[in-house]
């Protein structure tokens, strides 16, 4: 075939001249999915590595959470929180027994997540910690990826994450990410949180060393400072736990949910914690239309429950073994190191060989998509559904690009 009878080329041309261009996509136009496969406009599928960041654990259109999403579309899409729907108590009480928590406050998108968890944990300083009026303050670590609203990116540590975008929101100390000295060292009588990834995706599933989120837990009780951790990507099954924290049995006093939780068909986010801590907000004082509608809530409420049964953090964790083991079988094949934590991997090329980027599009070519990230990194994050036979597929398509 040649270009002009192929609809790629002119997809991409066309969203290159109406699209501002915040994103650098490959080069692929995808018009259908099903389970952990998509199909482009050509017709040519692709095993998707990727799971829109982990928003796909379960799968393109998983049936459970799209026949929760045709009933819910044939009876109410939106009320806002004026009102209380019939969907709204149910899947906010299973999702706080999930988490372990007293309370639930449903938002839209991860960065609102965490634009609450930062807002609830000032308040709670203020009005619960006595920290004194416009002074507290939130450690952080280097290389976090919370988001993109110009508060989150006042702390981060990447350029193209940050910069031009000041004048910058004031309250957070920023520490090396595994230092729990420095951690420590950086709390203060003003500290009201610490906020942490306890797997940093963006950066490359950095995964931190062992004993570190204990350590944090148990600083923040010592220092009287919450422990939020920002499971957005790490969290409902990717890592073979339903939250990345339960690896080392630790309870944070704040979960950030978001991505997964939309099943892959409406954007979906939540904070979790006891009464203690989200009891601080009043009517008013924090909000969001279309927080907790009832199409949402409708899909999420299936999510949990897909996670209640423990299938597939199970599965999630004997595939990732699986993944982890066909990946070090490159490392000194043109990887130079491997972290795996599940079926969520960071996989660090040899720069002399290709960029992550060309790695990726080396991988398009022959039917396997993944995201790079930092230079030579490459990201894996396959839908949860996936089979042993697909994960060797892709493990032999990154041998074949690693070979030239």
């Amino acid at each position: 075939m040649v270009d002009d009878i192929l609809r790629t080329p002119g997809a991409v041309r066309d969203a290159e001249r109406w699209t501002a261009h915040n994103y650098h996509p490959l080069p692929v136009v995808i018009s259908s999915a099903e389970g952990a496969w998509l199909t482009d406009v050509d017709g040519r599928r692709y095993l998707d590595c990727l799971a829109g960041y982990s928003a796909l654990n379960f799968g393109h259109r998983h049936p459970q959470l799209i026949a929760a999403a045709h009933a819910q579309l044939d009876r109410l899409t939106l009320t806002s929180r004026a009102f209380i729907h019939d969907q709204f108590a149910d899947f906010c009480r299973e999702l706080a027994e999930l988490c372990g928590k007293d309370l639930v406050l449903p938002m839209n998108t991860g960065a609102e997540a965490v634009e609450t968890g930062i807002k609830v944990a000032r308040k709670w300083g203020y009005q619960v910690k006595g920290v004194a009026p416009g002074q507290a303050n939130i450690v952080v670590a280097e290389g976090n990826f919370h988001g993109r609203t110009t508060t989150i990116v006042s702390f981060s540590t990447d350029e193209d994450a940050r910069a031009d975008f000041g004048p910058y929101t004031p309250g957070f100390t920023v520490v090396p990410y595994g230092d729990l000295d420095a951690l420590a060292a950086a709390i203060d009588e003003n500290t009201v949180a610490v906020l942490l990834e306890p797997i940093q995706g963006e950066q490359g599933v950095v995964v931190p060393p062992e004993g570190y989120l204990p350590g944090v837990r148990q600083v923040c009780t010592e220092r009287d400072v919450l422990f939020i951790a920002d499971e957005i990507q790490s969290g409902l099954g990717r890592t073979g736990a339903t939250f990345a924290c339960d690896h080392e049995g630790v309870v944070p006093d704040m979960y950030l949910l978001g991505k997964a939780l939309g099943g892959g068909i409406v954007p979906v986010s939540a904070v979790a914690a006891n009464a203690d801590v989200l009891g601080v907000l009043k009517p008013g004082q924090h909000g969001s239309t279309f927080g907790g509608n009832p199409l949402a809530c409708a899909v999420a409420v299936e999510v949990v429950r897909l996670l209640a049964t423990g299938e597939f953090q199970r599965r999630s964790a004997e595939l990732g073994e699986r993944l982890r083991a066909g990946l070090e079988g490159l490392v000194g094949k043109g990887l130079v190191a491997v972290r795996v934590r599940g079926l969520w991997a960071g996989l660090d090329i040899d720069p002399a060989l290709m960029s992550g980027r060309e790695a990726c599009e080396r991988l398009a070519a022959r039917g396997v998509l993944a995201k790079d990230t930092h230079g030579s990194t490459i990201r894996l994050a396959p839908p949860l559904v996936i089979t042993e036979e697909e994960i060797d597929l892709a493990v032999n398509a990154l041998a074949e690009v690693l070979a030239g």
